[in-house]
């Protein structure tokens, strides 16, 4: 089966992008507090339940990985992009970083303990949002969690430069609830929400979502 135009578009972007992003992206530390407390929330809810590795699906560099198993969670992340995957390969040697598709992971059925999706999703088209979302159902442990921050707003981009380079991928914007509603729909529980105005090195409004695969009955 042909790999959809959309990923090859991604891949070939990042990879373009690699060495920029790392230069021009803040790291973990320098977040907005609110989006460094949900990270903090998640990695508790997850290292409180069984003990099972945690995802970061579209790790990129491996930065919030890195974060993530700072604070105390067992992180490997995923990216498309093998010049990312090479670059966080290069800084954090000690975690595990792979490459694939954020839509077939490569991950067993109910292998995960935790799935971070970090700003990872805005590049999917909105109609392949209802299967990346099973998928994290899938891979998801019974009572495990996932954690999705995200730009949010009603708006379809297509950039031509990113990062100060040419790019090819294309973003995608939705409301936060629609967001929500996928995952409902994808058999994931909402349990807490951010959503967050532009402010600082933020130039558009943008949200996390907290979601918990249900226990089996």
């Amino acid at each position: 089966m042909a790999e959809p135009s959309y990923l090859s578009a991604v891949r070939a972007s990042y990879d373009t992008v690699a060495v920029e992003y790392v230069a021009r992206v803040p790291p973990p530390d320098a977040m907005d507090p609110l989006s460094r407390a949900m990270l903090a929330a998640f990695a508790e809810l997850v290292r409180a339940a069984a003990p099972r590795p945690v995802a970061d699906l579209g790790c990129g560099p491996g930065r919030v990985t890195a974060y993530l198993a700072g604070l105390g969670v067992a992180a490997f992340g995923v990216d498309l992009s093998p010049k990312m995957i090479e670059l966080a390969r290069h800084a954090y040697p000690d975690l595990r970083f792979t490459v694939g598709s954020m839509t077939a992971p490569g991950t067993g059925d109910d292998a995960l303990g935790g799935i971070l999706a970090w700003y990872s999703t805005h590049h999917t088209p909105p109609r392949c949002l209802p299967a990346m979302f099973a998928e994290f159902h899938r891979t998801l442990a019974p009572g495990g969690h996932l954690l999705w921050g995200d730009y949010v707003g009603d708006a379809h981009l297509r950039p031509t430069r990113g990062y100060g380079r040419p790019v090819s991928y294309e973003s995608y914007l939705l409301p936060l609830d629609r967001t929500a509603g996928l995952l409902e729909q994808a058999g994931l529980v909402v349990t807490a929400r951010l959503e967050q105005e532009p402010g600082g090195m933020a130039r558009r409004p943008h949200g996390c979502l907290l979601a918990r695969k249900p226990e089996q009955p």
